[in-house]
């Protein structure tokens, strides 16, 4: 994987989006060509059109990133890839009209998009054709050996045979510390140097998945092949790296210390973050208060009562706030306390079904957003009782609280809705894994994804 500002990105994932930059511009260019032509005029120099075209490039390679062309279906599925893609590229077709729209002129779209948008779709579907199915070959994944033969090395095996997985396991080796559950591993005592059976193997990392390390660790051996430049990993610090989150089944309170992440430069990222907010909350709030007027009276002539829903949240470093938003349960929906939402809920009335699946009940957040109660990226706030109960339940749940809560976040674009204790618990690590890692790129990361959970709403309720 290629680690980008904290971030680790798949070779493969990488790789498709390097070949889809460059189709995007060579699919503008011909676009012109082909108009040119037409029209009977002078193509002239690619470099007097270099900054519109990288324009566009930039803008549908953006459009393709928030609609989830580069999840790992879309590595595995070209039915999945190619309606992702037409998408992608006619919501960048339609940001493009707007923006010559405003600038009349300034840009040759107009003449070109349809030509760019049919160019670039063909070009991109061909790229997966042809470059896809190497990228799902192992030849494109790290060789990685295993050391140990228990549930956690089972636990590498599936999360290697997943689709879309970034590694293939070329090994595993039993280290005698207990009940072998991969059957195919091999014995320490059968290999007489580890270090050159590595080689061997060229794998280029190891993983150290024993379920008791005291007495286990073959350390002259693993210095021996930390000197030969291969790389050396736990498996908790493995896990995050390879499913984006923190595994709350293996990790402890030294790992969490002595791991990379938490850092002090973050100091920097939250004024970044702060200003971020305030400019994109009162420009949100002046574009959507029509909006947010039209279906408040819309709640208010559904089903009595309020039009706003307020309700305490525990936010930043476990200080309480009040969360609004647009109602979209009857008044009495708590009348028996705070219960967790369910399928179907009865409790949401008919409009109120509509805006939660479309995410219109959050907008009024965006206030709370100004006030610097909330960011526009966070783990989600909880109410206070369901926090008290989770806290007891689920460990290091309050460190989620060492980050100011969003409106959307890691969780929610990594984790359909969930409403259970162990739906808590995955939700968590992936708010650990945002409170460990978090920079701007990340945030900017869950921002253009969150449209992907917007367009295909995945478990709202």
């Amino acid at each position: 994987m290629i680690r980008l500002f904290k971030h680790y990105i798949p070779n493969a994932v990488m790789l498709l989006a390097l070949f889809d930059l460059a189709l995007l511009f060579l699919g503008g260019e011909l676009a012109w060509l082909l108009r040119a032509s037409q029209i009977g005029m002078e193509a002239g120099s690619i470099a007097t059109r270099t900054l519109p075209l990288a324009g566009y490039v930039l803008i549908v390679w953006i459009a393709m990133v928030s609609v989830g062309v580069y999840g790992s279906d879309a590595l595995r599925s070209m039915r999945f890839a190619c309606a992702r893609l037409l998408v992608a590229v006619s919501l960048g077709i339609i940001a493009l009209s707007f923006i010559d729209f405003l600038l009349p002129g300034a840009t040759f779209w107009r003449s070109t998009l349809l030509y760019a948008m049919g160019l670039s779709v063909i070009l991109l579907i061909l790229n997966r054709l042809l470059v896809g199915g190497f990228l799902g070959n192992s030849a494109f994944r790290r060789r990685v050996m295993v050391l140990g033969a228990g549930d956690r090395a089972m636990r590498l095996k599936k999360l290697g045979e997943e689709p879309g997985s970034g590694f293939a396991i070329v090994s595993f080796i039993g280290m005698n510390e207990g009940e072998q559950v991969v059957a195919e591993a091999i014995a320490r005592g059968a290999i007489h140097d580890l270090g050159r059976f590595v080689e061997n193997l060229g794998a280029s990392e190891v993983v150290l998945a024993l379920e008791e390390r005291r007495n286990a660790l073959p350390l002259k051996d693993l210095l021996r092949m930390k000197t030969m430049g291969v790389h050396i990993n736990d498996f908790s610090s493995f896990v995050e790296r390879e499913t984006g989150r923190v595994d709350l089944d293996s990790v402890n309170p030294s790992w969490l210390i002595f791991s990379d992440g938490f850092s002090s430069g973050r100091m920097f990222s939250s004024v970044a973050k702060r200003f971020f907010d305030i400019a994109a909350s009162s420009l949100l709030l002046l574009l959507t208060f029509p909006i947010i007027a039209l279906f408040a009276l819309l709640v208010k002539l559904d089903s009595k009562g309020p039009a706003f829903f307020r309700q305490p949240r525990v936010g930043l470093y476990g200080q309480n706030f009040d969360v609004i938003k647009l109602r979209s349960m009857r008044t009495d929906a708590e009348k028996d306390g705070v219960k967790w939402a369910e399928k179907n809920d009865p409790r949401i009335t008919r409009l109120g079904r509509f805006i939660r699946k479309v995410r219109i009940d959050e907008l009024p957040q965006t206030w709370t957003v100004l006030k610097g109660e909330m960011s526009f990226v966070g783990p989600r706030p909880e109410v206070p009782k369901f926090v008290g109960d989770l806290e007891q339940k689920l460990p290091y749940y309050a460190e989620r609280h060492m980050v100011k809560p969003g409106i959307t976040g890691w969780a929610q674009i990594n984790y359909p809705y969930g409403a259970s204790i162990e739906d808590a618990r995955h939700k968590l690590e992936y708010d650990l894994y945002y409170a460990k890692n978090y920079t701007p790129f990340l945030d900017l990361l869950i921002l253009l994804q969150t449209l992907r959970v917007v367009l295909w709403p995945e478990g709202a309720r």
